[in-house]
């Protein structure tokens, strides 16, 4: 019996110091047993706690009547399943007649309280089945991306954790263009270089301007096909890119091949449409803090950025069936950066912003989107560096953050995959002279510091 209670001891403090120590090593061994079981228990109470009921069936109180038998109590959603996952649980509802998926989703806070887990969230799967997903710990404050999230669809990387525990991809051929905000410290430079990691193995081409001397990027030229430090090389590459982008055109056009005889299937509309062996490689474009590009102090450097903005409207606006995307960075993105930018901003489906300083910065991400993502985005707390708002022109938005990478990592993943970095002619001019380098040790970080 001694034996017994020691044993007991030991597992209750085991228990207790993987959950503040380790939380994700907890939840798999102990937490998600218990959650599931305090689930299963408490389901049918919590449910009608929350207005999540509705009263039985017509027929069936008539027939309790009449057989003079106690009514049936209302009923809950069905469970359809449980899903355990490494980070909390998933529940498949389905909900009953009368009931809506948005009674569900606004009463996530009290589920996440009555059922005793750190986070719940809500999604309609399709009519009058919704999914819970339920999180047993702060996945964002030690984000640990699964060794799983690698994807062999084409242009789709991993970039972030989702608070719900979901890998949150960049789909490059789902949203073409995005914009990223965020203001400094806030972990905009380091969700850009897991975007450059996750593109490096690609067989894409990168294309980065980077005016801050070139900070950012240019460690990372091993694996870029042109690069820019300036505004001035900045506008005659991107001038570079629009021809590009009308050659690619032509060859479309070249190709499509359109008649009576030919399958709908093998008319081509962009490049992903064409055969493999004439397809232009795609085109990633980043740009680091494009204010830079904007601003101007005389006459001459206002034609320089008239000349910019109108490529990158061009680009933003035409590029996608070409295989050009564009990846605007910067700290703010307003119409005081001058006329276009507003046109510009219009074209960028995905948003996302870090931490900013104002209201108004958050307006210029989400404001014309979601009212609920800019309320989440200014208050991102300071000492949460990485965690941002990522969201599209759906409405839908989700919190996410992404692993800690040192420039030193993310430099040895472009070394590596820097045989990977297709020649484009008309870019040649612009391709950064890069010696041999061999990769440098370094320490295998997959996860952001705690915060404070």
């Amino acid at each position: 019996m001694t034996w017994l209670i020691v044993a007991l001891v030991l597992a209750v403090a085991a228990a207790g110091l993987l959950r503040w120590r380790r939380p994700a090593w907890y939840w798999l061994t102990f937490g998600v047993a218990f959650a599931a079981l305090r689930v299963l228990v408490r389901y049918g109470s919590v449910m009608d706690a929350c207005g999540l009921t509705v009263p039985a069936p017509r027929w069936r109180l008539a027939l309790a009547r009449i057989a003079d038998r106690p009514l049936p109590r209302p009923r809950a959603p069905r469970i359809l399943r449980v899903r355990p996952t490494r980070t909390g649980l998933v529940l498949r509802l389905k909900l009953r007649p009368g009931q809506d998926a948005f009674d569900v989703a606004a009463s996530a806070d009290r589920l996440r309280h009555s059922f005793g887990m750190y986070g719940v969230t809500s999604r309609e799967l399709r009519s009058g089945v919704v999914e819970l997903r339920m999180t047993g710990y702060d996945v964002l404050r030690r984000v640990q991306m699964p060794s799983t999230a690698a994807d062999s669809r084409p242009m789709r990387v991993p970039v972030a954790l989702r608070e719900d525990g979901s890998v949150h991809y960049r789909d490059y051929r789902a949203v073409p263009h995005a914009l990223t905000l965020g203001a400094t410290e806030s972990g905009k430079s380091v969700y850009q270089r897991n975007l450059v990691a996750g593109l490096a193995p690609l067989d894409v081409a990168l294309v980065g301007i980077d005016c801050k001397q070139g900070v950012e990027l240019f460690p990372l030229a091993h694996r870029f096909s042109a690069l820019a430090d300036n505004p001035d090389t900045a506008a005659e590459i991107l001038d570079a890119l629009v021809s590009h982008m009308e050659d690619v055109y032509r060859l479309i056009r070249s190709h499509q091949s359109i008649s009576v005889s030919v399958p709908d299937a093998e008319i081509a509309a962009d490049i992903w449409d064409l055969p493999e062996d004439i397809r232009p490689v795609p085109i990633v474009v980043l740009v680091d803090e494009v204010a830079e590009l904007a601003l101007f102090a005389n006459k001459e450097q206002e034609k320089r950025r008239d000349r910019i903005i109108t490529a990158l409207v061009r680009l933003a606006q035409l590029g996608r069936a070409a295989g050009i995307y564009l990846e605007i960075c910067g700290q703010r993105f307003g119409s005081e950066l001058g006329k276009g930018i507003t046109m510009l901003r219009a074209q960028l489906t995905g948003r996302t912003a870090h931490r900013v300083n104002d209201e108004t910065s958050a307006n210029m991400a989400f404001g014309d989107i979601s009212p609920d993502a800019v309320l989440a985005a200014i208050t991102i707390p300071a000492e949460a560096r990485g965690v941002a708002i990522a969201g599209d022109s759906t409405g839908g938005w989700h919190r996410i953050r992404a692993p800690h990478t040192t420039l030193r990592q993310a430099v040895n993943i472009c070394n590596k995959h820097a045989d990977r970095t297709p020649h484009l002619p008309g870019l040649a001019a612009f391709r950064p002279a890069t010696g041999h380098v061999k990769p440098v040790a370094a320490p295998a970080v997959e996860s952001a510091p705690a915060a404070a």
